[in-house]
């Protein structure tokens, strides 16, 4: 596992020489990009000074406790400081989703369930507000459209952080969310006390950095104009301020009518196309990969069924991971740590599975 560390370090090396030319803040994707790797393998670099430290200070206790029995008390304690930093050193050495560091574009879906389901994807949007709030981003809602009842029909966001290390980006976390959001409970509209059941769909898409980095040619896009529209389908705008825009290759299309002006809505619509497609490119390579390197989290399937919201019993449970916890009015109040947490954890268990097999081979 050490040999493995030393090309790291010499990236590393060269990731500084790089950082300090002038010349790459002409360029902020680039600088963006690498920024983020000299990051990831700080954090490499460090662990790895951290076990050739308590290495050296094992192997200095052992030899001293020939003569001192006092040493030989620190030889245990040294000896897990020495296994914990080599288990963090070897987690650090998984190798990482390329797009942890970036940004994200979210969409919430009302499902099945009409007005209910349209009410839990408003609770689901002000949980992840929340949520991003608690870790320091910033969020900028793109388009809504409510329903009658307050509910929300379809909302996209974009979801931003300042850090650059990929272990705290936003995709890193929030790539787990994508998927079929049920909730159990009584609806606001229910008048004999029952109980049901409706869902909600969140899509997650890393956003570009750039928009130079995903290629769209003019002659590719079909743009459409039309009067922006609010609950119950009453025009809300006299003008054509709308914009529905078609990428023709990949027949994805993206609709925004939240500002009053065309352009805005263009603007907008572009940076959740180009995201789209970055993920549509990014699915097309995974399906190439071998089974043995997919996470087993992170599906590609949106039409999974990823968590369960019950109410009665203030409880929620991930049918992925398995986590299940009875504070769902914590969650949904923002403290949706410890449930992407196990997310991560089983993701990381996933990928060190897979380098096991690899090396068995």
């Amino acid at each position: 596992m050490l040999s493995s560390v030393q090309p790291l370090i010499e990236e590393h090396l060269e990731l500084q020489t790089k950082l300090s030319d002038p010349a790459l803040h002409g360029n902020p994707a680039l600088a963006k990009k690498l920024n983020r790797r000299y990051a990831e393998l700080s954090a490499i670099v460090a662990a790895y000074n951290q076990v050739n430290s308590l290495g050296d200070d094992l192997a200095a206790a052992k030899e001293l406790a020939k003569e001192d029995e006092m040493f030989a008390e620190e030889v245990p304690a040294t000896e897990q400081k020495l296994h914990e930093a080599n288990e963090k050193l070897r987690r650090l050495l998984i190798p990482r989703d390329p797009d942890d560091g970036r940004d994200v574009i979210m969409e919430i879906k009302a499902g099945e369930g009409g007005a209910e389901s349209a009410l839990f994807a408003a609770d689901l949007l002000r949980m992840y507000l929340q949520y991003a709030n608690s870790k320091g981003w910033k969020t900028e809602i793109l388009d809504k459209n409510e329903s009658d009842l307050g509910g929300i029909k379809d909302i996209q966001l974009a979801i931003k952080s300042n850090t650059t290390d990929p272990a705290q980006g936003v995709h890193a976390h929030l790539k787990y969310e994508g998927g079929v959001h049920r909730v159990q409970r009584v609806p606001a509209t229910e008048t004999q006390g029952r109980i049901h059941t409706s869902a909600a769909g969140v899509l997650v898409f890393p956003e570009v950095d750039e928009p130079e980095e995903v290629e769209i040619h003019p002659n590719d896009l079909r743009i459409d104009v039309y009067r922006s529209s609010g609950p119950g389908g009453q025009s809300v705008n006299t003008t054509d301020s709308a914009v529905r825009i078609t990428h023709l290759p990949t027949g994805i299309t993206v609709a925004m009518q939240n500002e009053k002006s065309q352009l805005q809505n263009r603007e907008a619509g572009m940076r959740v196309l180009r995201a789209r497609i970055l993920a549509a490119q990014q699915e097309a390579l995974e399906a190439e990969q071998s089974a043995a390197r997919k996470s087993q989290v992170k599906s590609v399937d949106r039409s999974e069924r990823i968590r369960t919201y019950n109410y009665p019993e203030n409880r929620i449970a991930d049918h992925r991971t398995g986590y299940k916890a009875y504070n769902l009015d914590a969650v949904m109040d923002g403290a949706l740590e410890p449930v992407i947490q196990s997310a991560i954890a089983m993701d990381e268990e996933a990928r060190l599975a897979a380098i096991g097999n690899t090396e068995d081979k």
